[in-house]
């Protein structure tokens, strides 16, 4: 199982923590700890073997550690995801190729579309498609046709692959830390609406692609990870569209392999990513 543990840190938080370990009988294969000395705040990440009461576990933790301790015990096991699309079919391709072929991390259980555009890609991976569309109703009714079909699933996560409508916080609010989302722009950069348009009309250097945590706040919340490439003036727009398609599969792949290895962990609006 994986143990993820964040609060205030003191002098001897490791050593308590592996003597907890070692009185459950537990054999701790790798840790990975950070400490944020501006913030006096202490991250560690713990894979473990053996077996024990986990309840009694979190008690004999609590008991040890600082009063705000923040704790997260998942057994080794693999993640359900549910995808929200719009048209785009790039991320969504990318992602059902990479759970044909057993590679994602997790199992994919349904594909939710404002457009039937993608519905024929999704069933040719033989997973289930729910066309939801928005056109003509209040945001309200169209996100409670969306939680409706969702609660006909079970889920660890929520992906957003190029899913094109703003969430409004009611939605949010029942997946909490639990939507994921990429972003056509290296944030906090050209936000909203043709990014590489704007990419282009400045005239940069480096392009990128965002994942993030969904929030209240439109694209800030927290980064999982990033990346960029190099254009020139010679570069299009739909050259930059094109590059950015290719950064945005990478980036998005990349996140949800640390998220779904529980090897992020969230304080306030930024992340700890043990990626190594």
């Amino acid at each position: 199982m994986i143990i993820l543990l964040q609060c205030s840190d003191r002098v001897g938080l490791v050593a308590d923590i592996s003597a907890i370990m070692a009185a459950a009988n537990l054999n701790i294969i790798s840790m990975k700890e950070y400490v944020n000395v501006d913030e006096n705040r202490f991250y560690i990440r713990l894979e473990i073997q053996g077996n024990t009461n986990l309840d009694l576990l979190q008690q004999k933790i609590k008991a040890r550690l600082p009063e705000d301790t923040e704790i997260s015990i998942r057994p080794y096991e693999k993640k359900k995801i549910a995808v929200l699309v719009t048209r785009e079919h790039h991320c969504l391709g990318d992602i059902l190729l990479r759970n044909f072929f057993n590679t994602l991390g997790a199992d994919v259980q349904c594909v939710i579309g404002n457009y039937d555009t993608l519905q024929v890609l999704t069933e040719k991976f033989d997973i289930p498609f729910h066309y939801i569309s928005h056109e003509g109703k209040e945001k309200h009714v169209f996100e409670q046709e969306i939680i409706s079909i969702l609660k006909g699933y079970e889920f660890d996560y929520i992906v957003l692959a190029k899913f094109m409508r703003i969430l409004s916080p009611e939605f949010i609010s029942h997946y909490p830390s639990a939507l994921i989302n990429i972003h056509h722009s290296f944030l906090p950069a050209f936000i909203g609406a043709h990014p590489y348009k704007q990419a282009h009309e400045r005239g940069v250097k480096l392009i990128g692609a965002t994942a993030h945590f969904v929030t209240n706040v439109l694209d800030d919340g927290p980064i999982i990870a990033q990346q960029t490439i190099p254009v020139n003036h010679a570069h299009t727009v739909k050259d930059m569209v094109r590059l950015g398609r290719e950064i945005e599969k990478s980036v998005l792949a990349n996140a949800l392999q640390l998220v779904l290895q529980d090897k992020v962990l969230v304080y306030h609006n930024k992340t700890i990513v043990f990626e190594n």
